[in-house]
């Protein structure tokens, strides 16, 4: 038998994961970033707690404010070893 394949994220699992780590490693709040993007702190909140689905528009917003590439947000977290 071949090993277990890893649950599969949703999109909306993978944003919020790099938001928040993101965050975490730039010591900046959610209400930095959502000042920076344009955003309600609530909203930003949400989607990090995968309450939320973003729009493109915002998921841009939010990308710009953090000097991402939209593909990083939504890219697959790759376990560190």
């Amino acid at each position: 038998m071949g090993q277990p394949q890893p649950r599969t994220q949703s999109a909306r699992q993978r944003v919020a994961f790099h938001l928040r780590v993101i965050r975490a490693e730039r010591r900046i709040s959610q209400e930095q970033l959502a000042e920076a993007a344009g955003l309600h702190r609530t909203f930003v909140g949400a989607v990090e707690r995968e309450e939320r689905n973003i729009s493109i528009d915002n998921l841009e917003r939010i990308a710009a404010a953090l000097s991402v590439d939209v593909s990083f947000l939504v890219s697959p977290v790759v376990p560190r070893s």
